[in-house]
């Protein structure tokens, strides 16, 4: 099991972790599309990882159940709901590898949430170029994946509050649907017509029946309880306006 801060896996996440000592960034793994979604009627996937360096690579793929935690914590736990083919790869410079996202038993059922995963991609160090003491970069990118259930399309259901944390505006979502919400692009509009962004670009991830804290730069105004916040929820290009009911804390 892996726990995160809230913060990491927020969004698709690119790591880099130092292994040895040389000043060279080496990598040039690149992974797409930056999710997966498998619907009742599909068993499988895919995704390609590609090699735009001018070194050989070699790359583990793994897959977890996403859980998020009343705390705002972030839980993978290891899971044969997904399969992953394959796991192991090497890819010389200018040469991509098709990575299958396999779901191995049913959907969620009709009624049910869907459900959520990350795909971890780790680039591996050569064993060449530890030997030769040198510094190697490599990449951890975390992609989301959901299952969807069978029968009606589900959607999230979204409750907003604004917050004072530690003098600045924290936004809390709380999902009751069935889908996940990836809140982007997040402003407060005041009752006078002032527009404070909170949030620009992606957010976070609110996963079915979770609640999410993000705490911004914006300084508290008792204020921003009488606004309406603009949210783009899963990508929709048309904004929605949602009132704000607020507390302090």
């Amino acid at each position: 099991m892996l726990r995160c801060a809230g913060s990491i896996l927020a969004a698709p996440l690119v790591s880099v972790a130092l292994l040895t000592a040389s000043p060279t960034l080496a990598s040039g793994l690149q992974v797409a599309p930056v999710s997966v979604t498998l619907t009742a009627a599909e068993t499988a996937d895919g995704l390609t990882l590609s090699n735009v360096g001018d070194q050989p690579l070699h790359a583990q793929v793994r897959v977890y159940r996403w859980h998020q935690g009343d705390d705002d914590s972030e839980t993978l736990e290891p899971t044969a709901d997904l399969i992953v083919s394959p796991p192991m790869i090497a890819l010389q410079p200018g040469t991509q590898q098709l990575v299958r996202v396999v779901r191995a038993g049913t959907a969620p059922s009709a009624g049910d949430a869907e459900a959520a995963y990350r795909v971890v991609v780790d680039e591996l160090p050569i064993a060449a170029d530890r030997a030769h003491g040198g510094l190697n970069f490599v990449l951890r990118y975390t992609l989301p994946v959901f299952m969807l259930p069978a029968g009606p399309a589900v959607e999230p259901d979204l409750q907003w509050n604004l917050v004072e944390v530690d003098g600045a505006i924290a936004l809390t979502v709380a999902n009751s649907g069935g889908k996940h919400a990836q809140v982007a692009d997040v402003a407060l509009v005041a009752a006078d017509g002032t527009r404070t962004v909170l949030a620009p670009g992606l957010l976070g991830y609110a996963l079915a029946g979770a609640s999410r804290t993000w705490t911004t730069a914006a300084p508290w105004s008792a204020s921003a309880l009488e606004g309406t916040l603009e949210v783009r929820i899963n990508g929709q290009e048309a904004r929605e306006t949602l009132p704000v009911a607020g507390s302090s804390r």
